[in-house]
């Protein structure tokens, strides 16, 4: 029986089908177009312009310093210190939680009793709230009340005060692994996608189990530990909530009553402007933090052009 071929025309640009093409495509991407102009752009844009003034927030008028808010923020020590200390968090955090969701991922990718259940367990406190992570684990926590002292004094041991001096330090990382689930669910997802032919012919070649992970396993969901490195760098370096409800007090003189251990870069950042007044101060320090974590992203995917591999050349148009 003979097949009829149809072969499609080639669109000329400017043509009425081009035009309600391109209105269609403005037409649906429009919301998100609105809504990056108002809540990223416009913010980043007034920050800026904030930035090289005095305001203190409540005064009607500005007043012009040019980049002397920089300069003062990249000569101040504390925040140095600050941002030290949310590296420190994102040199432990990280790995952690790349490393451990990976992990248990592999765990429960295999044929274990309850798989289902162990997997919704191990994702359940990834949709829990920051805030009620926070508290709970600072009731956790507790020097009085709190279950690790109560399981100290059974074997022994004094109480700590964990809210205080560098041991708060402990508890913040607690908080932040709490959500390693969320990792472990597209680990998950990464690990389904890889070939079983290509595992059988490997095994054919003799590999065995480290062999097969690391030769066939890893480079097919490097693309997604990216993904994951990437995003959790931005997101730890980003820690706010957390850091600020594990203070021993509440409300508005909490800021400045974190622990020296906490005092983390959105904290300083936090306290500069609701603290002490110093909108154009503390917006200079936001746009040095957005410029720093830039570069620490533009680094990670240099250095994964050697470590990363995709199944479509990511620098191709995909043949078209």
């Amino acid at each position: 029986m003979a097949s009829t071929l149809s072969v499609a025309r080639p669109v000329r640009r400017g043509s009425p089908l081009t035009k309600r093409r391109s209105r269609a495509f403005y037409l649906f991407i429009s919301p998100w177009l609105i809504g990056t102009v108002l809540l990223t752009i416009f913010p980043l844009a007034y920050a800026l312009g904030v930035s090289l003034t005095d305001w203190d927030g409540v005064s009607p008028g500005f007043r012009w310093v040019g980049a002397q808010n920089y300069l003062d923020v990249l000569g101040d020590p504390e925040t140095w210190a600050s941002m030290s200390r949310s590296a420190v968090l994102a040199v432990v955090v990280v790995p952690l939680t790349v490393a451990g969701s990976l992990g248990l991922a592999i765990l429960l990718n295999q044929k274990v009793r309850l798989r289902s259940f162990w997997r919704t367990m191990i994702y359940l406190p990834a949709v829990f709230p920051p805030v009620a992570s926070a508290l709970s684990w600072k009731l956790v926590f507790d020097r009085d009340s709190g279950a690790i002292n109560a399981v100290r004094a059974w074997f022994g041991q004094d109480a700590v005060n964990w809210m205080t001096g560098q041991q708060v330090f402990v508890v913040l990382l607690a908080v932040m692994l709490w959500g390693i689930g969320a990792g472990m669910i597209i680990n998950l997802a990464a690990l389904q996608d890889v070939s079983p032919e290509l595992l059988e012919a490997a095994t054919l070649d003799g590999a065995g189990p480290w062999r097969r992970f690391t030769a066939v396993t890893l480079p097919t969901i490097s693309p997604v530990l990216l993904f994951q490195t990437v995003t959790s760098t931005i997101g730890v370096l980003q820690t706010f909530v957390p850091a600020l409800l594990l203070s021993p007090t509440t409300g508005a003189a909490a800021v400045t009553a974190v622990p020296e251990a906490n005092r983390i870069f959105m904290i300083d950042v936090y306290a500069q402007y609701f603290a002490y007044s110093r909108y154009g101060y503390a917006s200079a320090m936001l746009w040095l933090f957005f410029l720093a974590i830039l570069v620490v992203t533009v680094l990670f995917f240099r250095a994964s052009r050697k470590t990363v591999f995709y199944s479509v050349d990511p620098s191709s148009d995909g043949g078209k």
